[in-house]
């Protein structure tokens, strides 16, 4: 028997609180126990602040040891990560993109960067990802192939690319998409922002297209302020982005040489001594984040509800953990209870295809997706540093 609406929110303070203390709860902020200031006063000091500097280059490093691909390039933020991509990936004016409609709006903003248009598909409602079924019912029906390329068959548009998005960390079924994708010739890029952390068996996601996008915004499992981060395995990919974040601009000791339109989405050396800092912590951050989607599932449990949890054979990072309620209704009451007490809840997004730019957009009958946006919500997800323990 499932609580009644009040109790659910009573639920949700009372565990909240337990956790965290007294006060305003925030959603998602940042802990800072480590070297922080140490290497950002380091920084400071040598002068070396921009997009220049040896941190920048560790943290890339160590990003790409422990995601287990082979290259990682650091950028400004996860958005421009995103953007920088689709552009390497050869997404051009015109193209159609797939992605799904249930995501946070930068995912269809950085297709639109690009030129393209966003293709919005529906998400399974266990993994609030990208759905294999959706996405391979509309190729079915609207696109051909044309000497390897897709074609949809209405428009006339190549449909270069898919970005499938892992919510909330939670690992979406990338292995099927990824097949579909390489028996469609399109090109697909990882929207793992949220995921630094999560695994699908034993790789990391993010691994498993041509390229990923992470965030490091000050909400995220660890941060640089502002910053993003493109994974990939590919050199070729890695030269590119490496050359075109970089203003496109050739190495010289004092020429200015560009060979093509170029973008200043290098990550600051300032930014990234906060993230190498934070990277130090990762595995006592996921240690705590752990603990904190136990205790509140153990709660949610006595009153017939739980967390939003990672299917067979996928783990989660914890980032933001979700509740699906039983309508809207009861979704905009609980939301209203916990954010008057003062712990911050909040709801999932609007869906892309609702938003007034991305209207007239393509896209399936979004189920599952509108189902999923009227009754999920986040709860306080924080780490808690005296719960990182010994690792």
């Amino acid at each position: 028997m499932k609580a009644s609406t009040g109790k659910i929110a009573d639920t949700i303070i009372e565990t909240a609180r337990g956790i965290y203390g007294d006060g305003e709860i925030p959603l998602h902020r940042p802990v800072f126990t480590g070297n922080e200031s140490k290497y950002l006063l380091g920084c400071i000091k040598s002068g070396m602040v921009s997009s220049i500097g040896p941190k920048v280059v560790e943290f890339e490093d160590s990003i790409s040891k422990f995601t287990q691909t082979r290259f990682a390039v650091a950028t400004v933020n996860g958005t421009a990560a995103l953007h920088i991509s689709l552009v390497v990936a050869g997404v051009q004016s015109g193209d159609e993109v797939i992605t799904q409609a249930l995501t946070f709006v930068a995912t269809a903003n950085a297709i639109s960067y690009a030129g393209a248009s966003p293709v919005f598909l529906d998400v399974d409602q266990d993994t609030l990802g990208l759905s294999p079924n959706s996405l391979r019912a509309w190729l079915e029906r609207n696109v051909e192939l044309k000497s390897g390329r897709a074609i949809n068959k209405f428009t006339g548009a190549r449909v270069s690319a898919c970005v499938p998005m892992h919510t909330f960390g939670l690992p979406l079924r990338i292995n099927e998409i990824s097949r579909i994708c390489e028996q469609y010739g399109i090109k697909l890029i990882e929207d793992a922002a949220e995921s630094l952390g999560s695994k699908i068996g034993h790789r990391h996601v993010g691994s498993f297209g041509l390229m990923a996008a992470i965030s490091f915004n000050g909400n995220k499992i660890i941060t640089t302020g502002g910053g993003g981060m493109v994974l990939t395995n590919d050199k070729g990919a890695a030269d590119k982005l490496r050359h075109l974040t970089t203003t496109a601009k050739f190495p010289h000791k004092y020429e200015y040489v560009h060979d093509q339109v170029g973008f200043n989405y290098r990550m600051p050396n300032v930014n990234a001594s906060i993230g190498l800092a934070q990277f130090e912590q990762i595995s006592r951050i996921l240690v705590s984040k752990a603990k904190v989607a136990e205790i509140y599932g153990s709660s949610l449990s006595k009153i017939g509800y739980s967390l939003v949890r990672p299917i067979v054979g996928s783990e989660t990072n914890n980032w933001l953990n979700a509740i699906i309620l039983e309508s809207k209704s009861q979704r905009d009451e609980v939301l209203r209870i916990t954010n008057e007490s003062g712990v911050l809840t909040r709801p999932i997004w609007e869906l892309m295809s609702e938003l007034p730019m991305y209207k007239q957009c393509q896209k399936d009958d979004l189920t599952n997706s509108a189902w999923l946006a009227a009754r999920t919500i986040n709860v306080p997800s924080s780490p808690v540093a005296d719960w990182y323990g010994e690792i």
